[in-house]
């Protein structure tokens, strides 16, 4: 894999590890501003909302600008909006910056994931994925944990200005290490805006971007509320948050990277197989979550199957919106977002009935059904050929 993957992964990371790390701060945040965790828990909405509706538009609007300036331009974004949701004691102004940086991450993911394809060959899309989604993946095994033992130590700011800290060398590398391909004349040369607007209309796609979205809602709504399960339920201390994130992200990691080398040819059996064991993992967490070990057991098998499931699904919205190179990776990170949005908030509801903290695993659960519900009867409608294979 080229270099310039790798740099692009470099920003991921620091850009993850924000879209993750409130889950371990979210106990410490929430009294600090004055609110009940699952209020907070509307920061992680509130970013992903960002991200679905800013991914088409600020793609758009990135059309006719080089890759190289327009990503070195969203890392910086990013990296204000962190400075100032450091600095302040306003909970509508601190949500009011996790838009604003998921506006950037937005912009950024989508045109990586497009710039990501374009460094390696056609048949090759998952792997190059795979290493542009390890920042993300890194980042919930060292920046997440890391930054919710900053948050335990120092407070929930200390994560914040990490974050933006990290944000400077990523956005040097970019601006040194990307080749300026992606520029006005590349974008006058590529299709016409309508016509990849009326790309996004066909049916394969939008039933590939439904199922990632639905299965990272259910990523969503179990991880965003992991902290409280390690206090409560599992009984352990405060400094167990960092450990069990640092599980959840190592999964991740072995997930992503596993997927990455079945998705392009392969994503038939991906799917057959993460999807029931999914099914059945988020259940057995509710279950056994009062038992430590069955505790950080789960949650790295959770984590891992998670994402090889989610990014499988992505990789395929990669290979179905081809023909739109400009909102290729807007239509992945929409998805993954829109997944994002509802996750945390139908894993919220449940925080008050008799599941109490456990809901959102209960709630994962169910999502991850109605995502196979819809998957098995429509498998011969979005397998047709092996460009655009999900299941087969």
């Amino acid at each position: 894999m080229p270099l310039p993957l790798y740099l692009l992964a470099l920003a991921a990371f620091a850009m993850g590890t924000s879209e993750f790390m409130l889950a371990g701060l979210l106990p410490d945040l929430a009294p600090d501003l004055d609110v009940t965790v699952g209020t907070a828990g509307a920061l992680t909405s509130a970013f992903a909302v960002g991200m679905v509706v800013g991914a088409p538009l600020v793609a758009v609007l990135a059309r006719h600008r080089p890759g190289r300036s327009a990503l070195t331009g969203f890392v910086l974004v990013f990296m204000a909006a962190h400075v100032v949701g450091a600095a302040t004691s306003s909970f509508p102004l601190l949500v009011a910056t996790r838009v604003a940086a998921a506006l950037a991450y937005a912009g950024f993911l989508a045109v990586a994931l497009t710039t990501a394809t374009t460094l390696v060959p056609p048949d090759r899309k998952g792997r190059a994925l795979a290493v542009l989604l390890s920042g993300t993946t890194v980042a919930t095994v060292a920046g997440v944990p890391g930054g919710a033992v900053l948050g335990t130590l120092f407070g929930w700011r200390a994560a914040f200005w990490a974050v933006a800290a990290v944000c400077l060398p990523a956005a040097v590398g970019i601006a040194t290490g990307i080749p300026a391909r992606r520029g006005r004349k590349a974008a006058a040369d590529g299709p016409a805006l309508r016509s990849e607007l009326a790309q996004l209309k066909r049916p394969r796609l939008l039933l590939v971007m439904l199922l990632g979205a639905v299965v990272n809602a259910a990523t969503f709504a179990g991880f965003t509320f992991l902290a409280p399960v390690v206090t409560g339920a599992a009984g352990l201390g405060e400094l167990w948050i960092p450990v069990v994130l640092a599980l959840f992200g190592a999964g991740s990691f072995a997930g992503v990277t596993v997927a990455g080398r079945w998705s392009d040819r392969r994503p038939g059996p991906v799917v057959a197989v993460v999807g029931p064991l999914l099914l059945v993992g988020w259940p057995a967490l509710a279950v056994l979550a009062d038992r430590p070990a069955a505790l950080l057991a789960l949650v790295f098998v959770q984590g891992a199957l998670s994402f090889a499931l989610g990014s499988t699904l992505i990789t395929r919205v990669l290979y179905e919106a081809t023909a739109a190179p400009t909102l290729a990776g807007s239509c992945a990170t929409a998805a993954l977002n829109t997944g994002a949005v509802v996750g945390p908030l139908v894993a919220a509801t449940t925080l008050g009935t008799a599941a109490g903290d456990l809901g959102p695993f209960w709630a994962s659960g169910l999502l991850v059904l109605v995502a196979l519900l819809v998957a098995f009867p429509l498998r011969a409608v979005i397998a047709t050929d092996r460009s655009s294979e999900v299941l087969r």
